[in-house]
């Protein structure tokens, strides 16, 4: 048994999915399940419950869970003590990112960061922002950047990014002759949304219950592009940040600007308190505060 074996058996557990894990590592799905199937041998005891459908784990495997964020925790935080020592912005950072932010913001932010450190790791994991809370929380990402506000006193919260949601609608629609449309006008229509997993799912069903309705939703995805196609074949009509437009290459969508008091899209990147920050990781937030993308006042002394 080494770290590695543990590492895949973590991935399986968190995207819930041989298959999805086995992409995410970049591994084929026989392979990875070899490799736990490789530790439930080594340790003697069934990870996984197999009779269902839905994967679970057994109470062995809750436990080998457990100890498995311990010590690739204290592994993360001995590489990052001697990188510290060495003072030097070296190894990996983790970051958990929803896949919209890491289509629409975080490439421009990777670019010109491994430029300057070159000998730094970014290692992106996609999931929804919920989920994101639960790793950071977890010690199983360095950051998370996630959609605010949260009310979380184990995590330091850095402000990060604040833009206008925009009415994203098939350029057919009766309302796609509008310069600017409120949203009680959508009462009416079909939502798509981000499944429950995503924090946009309950922000926008807020926003709309605020508005006077209760949103109908005809379907819910994890993917920004299906969300758009669905909407391009006029299945229904979706509220996301305005910065998507220009990622969009489909003649059939039109974004249009909502009505005063116009949601925003509010970003903000978290930090366990309690968790040693890496010298590498500081030099990320410093980057940001010196591309003004978070402010020096929302920063914190280091390992404070």
């Amino acid at each position: 048994m080494d770290i590695r074996e543990l590492q895949h058996f973590m991935e399986v557990v968190n995207q819930k999915s041989f298959t999805k894990a086995a992409a995410a590592i970049h591994l084929s799905q026989p392979a990875l399940s070899k490799i736990v199937k490789k530790l439930e041998e080594e340790l003697g005891v069934d990870l996984f419950d197999r009779s269902t459908r839905k994967l679970t784990l057994t109470d062995a495997g809750q436990i080998v869970y457990g100890q498995s964020q311990k010590l690739v925790s204290t592994l993360h935080e001995l590489h990052a003590l001697l990188d510290d020592l060495r003072n030097l912005p070296t190894g990996d950072i983790k970051v958990g990112i929803p896949p919209l932010v890491g289509t629409v913001v975080f490439p421009m932010i990777a670019k010109n960061f491994t430029s300057k450190h070159p000998q730094v790791k970014l290692e992106l994991v996609e999931l929804g922002a919920k989920r994101i809370v639960e790793l950071v929380e977890n010690e199983q990402v360095d950051l998370g950047i996630i959609v605010l506000p949260i009310q979380n006193p184990l995590f330091h919260i850095y402000p990060f990014i604040e833009e206008e949601f925009n009415l994203y609608i098939h350029h057919e629609h009766p309302l796609a002759a509008k310069s600017i449309v409120a949203l009680s006008e959508l009462r009416e229509e079909p939502f798509v949304l981000f499944s429950k997993d995503f924090s946009l799912h309950d922000r926008i069903i807020h926003e709309c219950i605020q508005a006077g309705f209760h949103p109908k939703i005809a379907y819910e995805s994890s993917q920004w592009d299906l969300i758009i196609e669905l909407v391009a074949s006029e299945l229904g009509i979706a509220i996301l940040p305005k910065s998507v437009f220009p990622k969009i290459n489909n003649p059939f969508i039109k974004s249009i600007p909502i009505a005063a008091p116009t949601p925003m899209w509010e970003l903000g990147i978290i930090l366990k308190k309690d968790r040693y920050m890496s010298y590498a990781t500081r030099e990320l937030l410093s980057f940001l505060v010196d591309q003004d993308i978070i402010l020096p006042s929302h920063t914190m002394s280091a390992n404070s």
